[in-house]
């Protein structure tokens, strides 16, 4: 451990004249170091804290930290601009960091969220200085990644997040009205507005938030394909440390990055998967405590990756395993060479036809010898949509106790025996619900949860679908949120199907309309019949070593 200076702060110009400000932490000890930078939108002195350590722990271990606050954001000047900016302010800020007093030219990135975003936009650039990064919880595909999943809008995340980031242009504009107003909505989400998917204050005070193209460009269209990394990606080659969380909103993201990068890189691509939801990186999350191992080791672990790549030290990193996946349940580590294959085992939904009336009456069977034509019938009624509760998309995220959810009758319940011996699942579970609807357009949510013998449910994870094309039968497909988990022995698998999880997800109004146009009063109630027999759930099981 070095000796730090105290901060410094620093600023650069970029190619078109806009000056960026950051703080600067240095060892004090003579020499030249590497370049750690993070680049973010929330203020420097937090420098993402929330879940890493502070940048003078950083710089104690040999290296030069350059927090810097992104174009319009902090004291920054100019506009800020969702992502409109990152390419070239990152590889000007990189080509800038690269020639800081004491540095020794090599730079890497690191930071989660936004500050993850910055990494992979300003590798787009290919700046010769910038050697790795570390990209935490972020978007590859901004559409399928970030703003909608399974086609439907993620309201409560990206209504909360648009709200926090036009609070603080407001309070950076000095403008008392908006910023009250707006500040407000941030810490109560107006999700009983008029037009509830796009409610009046983001119109009124947030007229250069991103919320209003995201919110009206359903459809995956050339929009997203030009804000999206995906787009631009394919012929960057770095060692990236991806980094996700079981429960994190933006896992999808993670995952795709990683994928695509560990199938034409030549360098090494490190996957760390934890039972962390965005915020915090802890042994907790939501109902649920994971241990002491659930403790973040990213800290320790990126600095053994930077020593690797910034100072060319051998760490011993390069003879472990790249894929660290936590596995709830045992609450280890399981380190693999990729992510491991699964072999899917199916479990089939049987009803008497009152899955949403008594716990009893729905089942999930594993080798049944025929199941009759049964339906289950869900009744969505606007007046009380079916709540969301934790999970990936909801907040808070994580675990949570559902039987009060699961005991309601606009949400079935299909349970299998007790275990006899215990389960490991790995991977994406995907649930094929045979159905129709009386509208044109509906939604499913499926929800899978382990059910102890006390009777106690908690959700494992959950996937999410919008549907236009619900009065012609067939058989839905939903993906749910990779997990990892040990489901042992006595306890009961269940699937929870309903229409809504509000307000995770924009509430489907029956009508078809545009949901930035659809109007609170003009919902429609959704009668969803569900063909039981011809349905399933596959369960990704994979092999653990004892």
């Amino acid at each position: 451990m070095f000796p730090v200076l105290p901060k410094q702060t620093a600023c650069t110009y970029t190619r078109d004249g806009v000056r960026l400000d950051a703080d600067v932490y240095r060892p004090d000890v003579p020499g030249d170091f590497p370049v750690l930078l993070m680049r973010q939108p929330y203020g420097r002195n937090i420098a993402s804290t929330v879940v890493y350590a502070h940048p003078s722990w950083y710089a104690a271990q040999g290296y030069i930290v350059v927090i810097q606050d992104v174009r319009g954001r902090g004291t920054s000047e100019g506009e800020f601009k969702l992502f409109a900016h990152e390419i070239a302010d990152g590889e000007d800020s990189i080509n800038w960091a690269a020639n800081l007093p004491g540095s020794n030219g090599n730079v890497g990135m690191y930071g989660f969220s936004y500050q993850g975003m910055t990494q992979i936009y300003a590798a787009i650039a290919k700046p010769p200085a910038l050697k790795t990064i570390c990209p935490a919880m972020i978007g590859y595909d901004l559409y399928s990644d970030w703003a909608y999943e399974g086609n439907a809008f993620c309201l409560q995340t990206n209504l909360a997040w648009a709200l926090q980031l036009a609070t603080e242009t407001a309070r950076l504009g000095k403008n008392d009205k908006a910023y009250q107003v707006l500040s407000a909505a941030a810490r109560n989400l107006p999700l009983h507005d008029d037009t509830p998917n796009y409610p009046e204050v983001i119109k009124l005070f947030a007229p250069d938030s991103y919320y209003h193209d995201w919110i009206k460009s359903r459809q995956a269209n050339n929009y997203w394909q030009q804000l999206s990394p995906k787009t631009y990606l394919q012929n960057v080659d770095l060692p990236m440390f991806h980094i996700g969380g079981w429960f994190d909103t933006y896992l999808r993201g993670t995952l795709n990055l990683y994928q695509n990068m560990v199938c034409r890189s030549q360098f090494r691509q490190q996957l760390l998967v934890a039972p962390w939801a965005h915020i915090p990186w802890g042994r907790k999350v939501g109902a649920a405590d994971f241990g002491v191992n659930a403790i973040s080791p990213v800290d320790k672990m990126q600095i053994s990756w930077f020593n690797q790549f910034l100072k060319g030290e051998n760490t011993g990193l390069l003879d472990l395993a790249p894929v660290w996946l936590f596995e709830m349940g045992t609450n280890m580590w399981h380190s693999y060479p990729n992510i491991p294959k699964v072999f899917q085992k199916s479990y089939f939904l049987s009803s008497t036809g009152l899955a949403g009336i008594c716990e009893d009456s729905g089942s999930l069977l594993e080798n049944p010898e025929s199941l009759p034509n049964t339906f289950d019938i869900i009744i969505h009624d606007p007046w009380r949509p079916v709540p969301s509760l934790g999970g990936h998309a909801g907040i808070p995220a994580g675990v949570f106790e559902r039987s009060h959810i699961d005991i309601r009758t606009d949400v079935l319940t299909y349970t299998s025996k007790p275990l006899e011996q215990d389960l490991h699942l790995t991977g994406s579970i995907i649930v094929e619900i045979s159905c129709f609807a009386d509208k044109p357009s509906f939604d499913l949510s499926a929800i899978f949860s382990e059910v102890k013998p006390d009777g106690h449910v908690y959700n494992i994870t959950q996937g999410y679908r919008n549907y236009r094309d619900g009065m012609n039968e067939s058989t839905r497909k939903i993906e749910l949120q990779p997990t990892s988990v040990r489901i042992t022995q006595g306890n009961c698998l269940r699937l929870s199907l309903s229409a809504t999880c509000f307000p995770a997800y924009a509430m489907n109004a029956g009508t078809g309309e545009d949901i930035s146009q659809q109007k609170l009063m003009n919902s429609e109630i959704i009668t969803i019949t569900v063909n039981s027999s011809n349905s399933r759930i596959l369960l990704p099981l994979v092999a653990i070593a004892e």
